[in-house]
């Protein structure tokens, strides 16, 4: 069945909320658990699924993103008609750039027709999970779906940041609220409960085209998946809920939506438990990333006082600890943290140098920054926001040209990574 699904992963979102992180790059761009970018989980999870056609729709800041897609995804055999793809904006049926979800795909569907795949499914490179796709695919051929939702349940107080679904007992969807602040819809295999939309759909593709076609004609649609086609399609398709499967081998289901800097930062820190609630050390469910050329880490100096060494922590190739002290932090590749410095809770970005005598603490560091000597950030919040950019549960970050953050504003760069 895999073999006959195209899979189209949107990458093209803004990503406002992960500013200033998004700023240069986009948001599934960005990096995660030291060596890794955000698209590579949903990625490694389409592999994982023997998904071998896979589109990648982007559109803001893509260079970095076309980068690594070009570097670290070109791994399997186009002349078997298999591929990792970016397309970028084209404008071939519209002269808009996206305007939503559905209309990304929308403007993309001669090359999906192309493929003549006979099923279409429809992924977000922003979600952190482990997923076969196999599985949800099997369910959509034996309930004879025309579209398969998967879906999580959660609290009700998270209703308001999902798309809420309500359906029988037969997985057949029968109610569709996007983003409700209050909700009466309760899942029926747990009444304290509700089956949130993961973004992540199984459409037919006799029928995808003429809905996405029909959907482009009208003016008052947003020309989004959860607002506009699927409470559209209730009563004429058979839409059927997909419940999440996790293949994180863990007693709790994970799923991150890491669309804030606040669940990016909570994210990567539940990579450094010494259990760690995201395994990356699977065999049976890989994730795949690139990774350029570089030596071992290395720790030196064993002086009292002067002792190069990390805790409870991920540490990348070619990062050197010398001389001092890194406690719960994910370091990228090819960082320095220098004498006398200590680094807690943090997340250090590829090529940051961490001067002498410097302490950092709860804080997100771009690639490319040096700190110089003797600096303090994470420890006075107030000090740090004439600066740096602090978010209001205080996680400081700080870019490349954090100067610019005396007075912090928002502004528009138009420089990618």
């Amino acid at each position: 069945m895999m073999r006959e699904t195209l899979g189209v992963l949107l990458a093209g979102g803004a990503g406002e909320r992960l500013y200033p992180l998004t700023r240069d790059r986009a948001k599934p761009a960005v990096n995660f658990g030291g060596i890794y970018r955000i698209i590579d989980i949903t990625l490694s999870n389409c592999i994982n699924s023997d998904l071998r056609r896979v589109y990648i729709l982007t559109q803001y800041k893509a260079l970095s993103l076309n980068r690594h897609i070009r570097e670290g995804w070109n791994i399997l055999g186009k002349e078997i008609g298999e591929f990792v793809e970016i397309l970028p904006p084209m404008k071939r049926v519209s002269d808009n750039w996206y305007m939503g979800t559905a209309d990304a795909v929308y403007q993309n569907i001669y090359s999906i027709g192309s493929e003549e795949p006979r099923y279409v499914l429809l992924l977000s490179g922003d979600h952190i999970y482990k997923m076969n796709y196999g599985r949800m695919m099997k369910q959509h051929k034996d309930a004879d779906a025309d579209v398969t939702v998967a879906t999580l349940l959660m609290e009700t107080d998270e209703c308001s940041r999902f798309g809420v679904v309500e359906m029988d007992r037969d997985h057949r969807i029968i109610g569709f609220e996007e983003k409700p602040q209050i909700t009466k819809i309760r899942s029926p295999f747990d009444p304290e409960r509700v089956s949130g939309s993961m973004g992540i759909y199984i459409f037919n593709t006799d029928v995808l085209i003429p809905v996405l076609l029909k959907d482009a004609e009208d003016p008052n649609s947003s020309h989004d998946f959860g607002k506009d086609i699927l409470p559209k399609m209730l009563d004429e398709y058979r839409v059927f809920a997909f419940n999440f499967e996790d293949e994180n081998k863990k007693e709790a289901l994970y799923w991150r939506d890491v669309g804030t800097l606040e669940a990016y930062y909570e994210a990567n820190m539940d990579l450094i438990s010494v259990s760690p609630v995201f395994n990356l050390y699977d065999k049976d469910w890989p994730i795949r990333t690139h990774q350029r050329q570089y030596p071992p880490a290395k720790f030196v100096f064993a002086e009292t006082g002067r002792m190069g060494q990390a805790l409870d922590s991920l540490v990348a190739a070619g990062c050197i600890v010398s001389g001092g002290t890194v406690k719960n932090s994910v370091l990228s590749p090819d960082v320095r943290v220098n004498s006398f410095s200590e680094v807690e809770s943090s997340i250090l970005f590829s090529h940051v140098d961490v001067g002498r005598h410097c302490r950092i603490r709860k804080a997100i560091i771009d690639r490319d920054v040096h700190i110089p000597e003797g600096t303090t950030i994470g420890y006075d919040i107030e000090a740090d926001r004439q600066r740096y950019f602090v978010t209001d549960t205080g996680i400081t970050v700080v870019t490349r040209d954090y100067s610019l953050f005396e007075n912090p504003v928002k502004v528009d760069y138009f420089t990618s990574e």
